[in-house]
């Protein structure tokens, strides 16, 4: 079974998907995790994370274990990777990584930006986890100064509307729902509420409880 669920940065896609791979005991891949190394490449290369040639050196790089880098979390590296995804030889450099891991074992879910559009267009189940982008900035704002990070709420707001222009308009791989998918608004609902609302549709998909 395969899971896929896309979404905008901060609306609870990657909580979802590992309470729903854990759930139905899959595995489970982050595929901006991917997209952030990539970019954590380019940044420590002293590269542009806009220039093709060295997004594409990094993504061809990239390595499973890279996904447990902590510094992934950081702001600056979450707008790299929101650049160096805008670049059509990138995607295609971590298409085929992407579309491994969905192929092993006994399935997988899968969260990023195109995979029920891109990546897994056959998925046994598609969902799209949105929020309003003022919900996912205060999210994303709570969760930097936890982290102890010194964030600005307008700051974290107006980034996070920079790199939704970008992940919608690129030509490319446009962020945006598969035609099949459920839409999930987690603006109002808090991590359980949603887990139940994606159990109960990829359950109905799959009959399996």
């Amino acid at each position: 079974m395969i899971i896929a669920i896309d979404g905008p940065a901060a609306s609870g896609k990657g909580t979802l998907g590992r309470r729903l791979a854990a759930h139905f005991g899959l595995g489970h891949l982050d595929t901006g995790a991917l997209y952030r190394a990539t970019g954590l490449r380019v940044l420590r290369a002293g590269g542009d994370p806009s220039d093709p040639a060295d997004a594409v050196t990094a993504a061809e790089a990239v390595r499973p274990e890279d996904a447990a880098d902590p510094a992934l979390r950081t702001d600056e590296v979450a707008q790299a990777a929101s650049k160096v995804a805008a670049i059509p030889a990138v995607r295609a450099a971590l298409l085929d990584f992407q579309r491994r891991f969905a192929a092993t074992g006994p399935g997988a879910v899968l969260d990023g930006r195109d995979i029920g559009t891109v990546v897994c267009p056959d998925a046994d189940a598609k969902l799209f986890v949105t929020a309003s982008v003022e919900a996912r900035a205060t999210r994303r704002f709570r969760e930097l100064r936890e982290r102890g990070e010194d964030a600005i709420y307008d700051a974290v707001l107006r980034d996070m509307e920079q790199r939704d222009a970008r992940d919608s308009g690129r030509t490319v791989a446009p962020l945006t729902p598969a035609e099949d998918a459920f839409v999930l608004d987690t603006s109002h609902l808090n991590a359980d509420q949603a887990f139940e609302a994606a159990l109960s549709f990829v359950s109905g998909r799959s009959g399996r409880p």
